[in-house]
């Protein structure tokens, strides 16, 4: 497996001065060489001339954020990032390669989750080159690759986890985002290990059930809802009857037998319970008639 080696290259405007010199000096050299009518001294400068002109072809520039990474007739021989401009050998082949922060949002898939519910996941992946030799050997289109394997990552995830909690489970995936994010990340980042591309954050952007299940989860939910609600209510209302027998019985107020009692704690529980507005009936007449 390549990995990448880090390369110091000379500064470029060093290079100019001492490229620029050297090319005035075999110029007077061969202008010199002719006076003389020296055949060998004006060949051997003229030579010198050429292989400087050459020299003139190692000039490049490294942006901020950006890697060159140099080959020799298809030999990995470094990587360089010092920003500016740089000269390397002008047989080098140099190929940029971005070390910027990326991110890009995935298409909209859609899987069963690990009950078997049809659901339509997408998510936003952030993402950085981090090792220039791997991204551009070990895989073809290390852009493509991340994208690719993201999706299929994403895919695996949407498979392992359930839409919502049930009963006896932890972990879902509507309700634990921090927890989904981080398995999300870990997932990735298993399957980009060869690009050289490590993974900065990844999280969901989109959460849905599938259409032709969509309206019947809707009403499932709606359903623990109410029953939830009903729930609390039910809770109150005992809390109430109970609040409402002790102080009767402390105030002395009235003494009711155990059947009168059951008949007010089903008349206090209906009027708490209800949706309806209650309609009292008012009793005149004794309180056992």
């Amino acid at each position: 497996m390549n990995r990448e080696i880090k390369r110091v290259v000379p500064s470029g405007y060093l290079m100019i001065f001492v490229l620029l010199a050297a090319q005035l000096g075999l110029g007077y050299a061969c202008v010199s060489a002719l006076q003389a009518q020296s055949i060998p001294t004006f060949i051997v400068a003229l030579v010198a001339s050429i292989l400087v002109l050459v020299c003139w072809g190692g000039f490049m520039m490294v942006h901020p954020n950006e890697a060159k990474v140099l080959q020799l007739f298809g030999k990995y021989v470094g990587t360089t990032r010092e920003p500016g401009l740089r000269w390397a050998n002008p047989f080098y082949t140099k190929v940029s390669i971005s070390t910027r922060v990326r991110n890009f949002e995935s298409s909209t898939l859609k899987v069963n989750d690990a009950n078997g519910s049809p659901i339509e996941i997408a998510a936003v992946v952030v993402w950085k080159v981090f090792d220039t030799a791997e991204a551009l050997f070990e895989v073809d289109d290390y852009a493509g690759f991340v994208q690719i394997q993201s999706e299929s990552a994403l895919r695996n995830l949407g498979t392992s986890y359930p839409y919502e909690p049930h009963d006896g489970e932890t972990i879902a995936l509507r309700s634990n985002q921090n927890e989904i994010a981080t398995a999300l990340v870990s997932e990735i980042q298993d399957r980009l290990s060869q690009a050289g591309v490590t993974v900065i954050e990844a999280r969901i952007t989109h959460l849905a059930y599938a259409a032709e299940i969509a309206h019947a989860m809707l009403r499932r939910q709606q359903a623990s809802a109410i029953i939830a609600a009903r729930a609390q209510i039910v809770r109150g209302a005992v809390g109430m009857v109970q609040m409402a027998l002790k102080e009767l019985e402390v105030n002395k107020v009235v003494k009711l037998d155990e059947e009168r009692t059951a008949a007010m704690v089903s008349n206090l529980l209906v009027v708490l319970c209800s949706e309806e507005n209650t309609q009292p009936v008012v009793n005149t007449g004794s309180l056992y008639t």
